[in-house]
């Protein structure tokens, strides 16, 4: 099972940073939280540390674990999904692999087309029950 950490990097009680994915990513054009896997040896917060400075060229202060999800994909691969509280960080945020990064309201992250694996968190987050 791959291991994925994810951050869930909030602007203010109420903003969430989401990431679209481009057209050449699989699963193409779907929202996700910026993260990425864990590499052999690697903790899960230096993993996603190291992944947001790599993706959004932020050095973050890795906060909580809040949320942990295994997904089974109908192909057969599995991942198991760590997501981190991001309160604080350095250095401007710069979209560096992502179609399109913006700041959404917590209620209307179920508007957008997240990927498979995040739908739960989405609706957790949401109605107020994670962050």
């Amino acid at each position: 099972m791959k291991q994925v950490v994810a951050a869930l990097i909030t602007r203010d009680p109420d903003e969430v940073l989401i990431c679209q994915r481009t057209k050449h990513q699989p699963m193409p054009l779907r929202w996700e939280f910026p993260g990425g896997k864990i590499e052999y040896g690697e903790q899960p917060w230096d993993a996603l540390r190291r992944e947001l400075d790599e993706e959004l060229g932020i050095d973050a202060k890795i906060g909580d674990e809040v949320a942990r999800i295994q997904h089974h994909y109908k192909n057969g691969g599995a991942i198991e999904l760590r997501f981190f509280l991001v309160q604080e960080f350095k250095r401007d945020l710069e979209n560096r692999i992502f179609k399109e990064i913006r700041w959404a309201k917590r209620v209307e992250l179920p508007t957008y087309d997240f990927l498979d694996a995040d739908t739960k968190l989405v609706r957790d987050i949401a109605e107020g029950k994670i962050i």
